[in-house]
């Protein structure tokens, strides 16, 4: 009988030492998993897939070093001119003066305005003055060469700068040219290099280029 006792008192003192471990150890294990699952949850808060996403490049833009003397504000930046048809949209780029002053001699304003998804290859003031000036003068006064010159920057579709990475097209003059390139680097017929390529009007892309084309 008192060895029964001796027992269950014996017992009862193991069960009354491990009981607090064992409260001790669910604890940490619950305390651990917690942790764990706090600390997934964080990983998962910092993972690029949960991240704010960034806003997506984009290569559908003006490119190339005359494009930093487009007016930022106004009709003749690149978002107003988005808004007129070319010609008009020409008109209020002061780099391409030269070139409005012929499209006006020529009597092109309204064919330009009014075509549809053209691309056209604006020579800027410094290319007209490559020409010499009696030779310029000449041709300003002679519409019908005039116009031969003027159509023949023009092509009848909306041309990417992709697309200008090995190409020949037809102008509105029926001539052909030819470019050629890549990323920001473009020239037309081997001459003419695009200074200022991919803006955008109402009815045109438009490649401002340094030196004017000439039909063959």
């Amino acid at each position: 009988m008192n060895s029964m006792k001796f027992r269950r008192t014996a017992l009862a003192v193991a069960a009354a030492t491990l009981l607090p471990f064992s409260l001790v150890a669910c604890s940490d294990s619950g305390s651990k998993t917690e942790a764990a699952s706090s600390a997934a949850a964080g990983d998962e808060a910092t993972t690029p897939a949960s991240s704010p996403s960034e806003a997506p490049m984009t290569d559908d833009q003006p490119f190339g070093p005359a494009c930093a003397g487009v007016p930022k504000e106004g009709a003749g930046s690149f978002d107003g001119m988005a808004k007129d048809p070319v010609a008009t949209a020409a008109s209020n780029n002061p780099a391409l003066s030269t070139l409005v002053t012929a499209v006006k001699q020529a009597g092109l304003v309204d064919t330009l305005n009014n075509a549809e998804n053209i691309t056209v290859f604006a020579p800027t003031n410094d290319a007209f003055a490559k020409i010499p000036k009696a030779d310029l003068d000449k041709v300003l006064a002679d519409k019908a060469t005039l116009t031969e010159i003027l159509t023949y920057h023009v092509v009848g579709q909306k041309l990417t700068p992709q697309q200008l990475e090995n190409g020949s097209f037809e102008t509105l003059q029926k001539g052909m040219i030819t470019t050629k390139g890549s990323g920001e680097d473009y020239t037309v017929n081997d001459t003419s290099k695009v200074v200022c390529g991919n803006v955008k009007t109402a009815n045109a892309h438009v490649y401002i280029v340094d030196t004017v084309l000439m039909p063959k």
